[in-house]
């Protein structure tokens, strides 16, 4: 099942600074907690899914996971009470982390887009947690001074105060984008007919299903903490996004 069949209208998508809504429970089970509406991101791109609560009855539901299947569903903590089906209730993302992450990818965004305009390279992998991240290219060669080369780069785009804008495209329209696709494999499935892009205006404009801020002035500051060689001219950049 597609996400376009889901039953859960994805917030998330349509407004990133949402943290509380209302929603009701379409089902609950051994697989989680289905809403008909929800503001948390369930994981994909690297990026780790939201924490956050239901609260219902009284009562509060801690939500510790959020994945997706064939349909959206949200994992309570062990032991707490879980709503039936039919019960209205209200959802929160936790802020913090949410907002640390939306810091974390947009700032591996900057990265991509410096390194591929400076570099010409890639993207083969990466990961995020909370104001830390990896992100991987092909790179065969690290010239002198690569390493505060990417970081000073970095934090002058950022220091630019880009605007990052989101918007989805028929697939067709999306891929007459050029280097739309800034990973060394094409990830977007087959089958997805709509394709939702980020674009940090001016410097990098690519596909992705993540959560971002709104300007790059927004992320902060980057370091760039390590360089490691993968081998076969392959290149991890560690980063770490400071206040």
């Amino acid at each position: 099942m597609s996400q376009d069949e889901w039953r859960t209208h994805r917030l998330e998508l349509d407004d990133q600074t949402l943290r509380e809504w209302d929603a009701v429970v379409l089902a609950s089970g051994e697989d989680g907690i289905v809403l008909d509406r929800s503001a948390f991101y369930p994981g994909g791109g690297g990026q780790p899914p939201d924490h956050g609560v239901l609260l219902w009855g009284g009562v509060q539901t801690r939500i510790v996971d959020a994945r997706k299947g064939d349909d959206l569903f949200l994992i309570p903590a062990e032991g707490d009470p879980v709503p039936p089906p039919g019960t209205a209730v209200r959802g929160a993302v936790e802020d913090d982390r949410r907002t640390a992450l939306m810091r974390t990818h947009s700032g591996l965004h900057v990265l991509c887009g410096v390194v591929f305009r400076d570099y010409g390279s890639l993207v083969t992998g990466g990961n995020m947690e909370p104001g830390t991240a990896r992100m991987d290219f092909n790179l065969p060669e690290v010239p002198p001074g690569f390493k505060e080369a990417v970081e000073a780069a970095c934090n002058a785009e950022i220091a630019v105060g880009r605007r990052i804008d989101v918007r989805v495209l028929p697939r067709d329209e999306a891929f007459e984008i050029p280097d739309i696709i800034r990973t060394a494999t094409n990830l977007v499935p087959a089958e997805v007919k709509d394709v939702r892009i980020v674009d940090i205006v001016g410097l990098d404009q690519q596909a992705d299903g993540g959560t971002h801020v709104a300007s790059t002035a927004q992320i902060g500051r980057i370091e760039v903490v390590k360089v490691e060689n993968k081998g076969k001219g392959f290149r991890r950049l560690r980063i770490r996004i400071a206040d």
